[in-house]
């Protein structure tokens, strides 16, 4: 059976967006699938807009390129307003609840999964881990790889200066695998 899974991951500078694109990535790549990661920064860094196209597949990748992606992570409202319309029908979205109104979901004709990333991350004890909970979300929601391998992977994309958050991190982690299990599509 062939895979093939890509996601567009949108927020504003500052989220951490770059930095779960290239978690997947790096997952995806341990556990042997081909994989792109296309970084793409508004005008600013921080405070600017920022996204990511993660594609992961067990054939060959065509293009890195998403028009119409089968999945998105989105961490606020600028994000949705831009991508939500290009999602394929069906697709799979997780959503920040804590900063986009769960009404603002597209349910008719999408997977919406509305986690409140910020307030989640906040509970743990760190709101900038928002990031970490929205990718476990993701995990959880699509299957695309094993939760405790995107785990084992932060250690390759978290600099070893901050390698003591790496625990706290995969915690966060499991709390958004664990939200979207509980409650689902909205």
């Amino acid at each position: 059976m062939s895979i093939y899974k890509d996601v567009v991951i949108a927020g504003f500078g500052g989220q951490g967006v770059m930095l779960i694109g290239n978690l997947l990535a790096y997952s995806a790549m341990e556990a042997g699938l081909n994989v792109t990661y296309m970084p793409v920064y508004g005008p600013e860094m921080r405070g600017g807009t920022a996204n990511c196209a993660v594609v992961i597949s067990d054939d060959d990748i065509g293009s890195p390129i998403i028009q119409s992606p089968v999945s998105l992570i989105i961490m606020n409202r600028p994000s949705l307003d831009k991508f939500q319309p290009r999602i394929q029908d069906q697709g799979v979205m997780i959503m920040n609840t804590s900063l986009i109104e769960a009404e603002l979901a597209d349910t008719g004709r999408v997977q919406a999964f509305g986690v409140p990333c910020n307030d989640i991350a906040n509970g743990l004890g760190n709101t900038r881990m928002a990031n970490m909970v929205a990718i476990g979300a993701y995990v959880q929601a699509t299957g695309v790889l094993p939760l405790e391998q995107v785990q084992a992977c932060l250690a390759k994309v978290i600099s070893p200066h901050y390698a003591h958050l790496i625990p706290k991190n995969s915690e966060a982690i499991a709390a958004g695998a664990a939200h979207a299990a509980k409650y689902g599509t909205l």
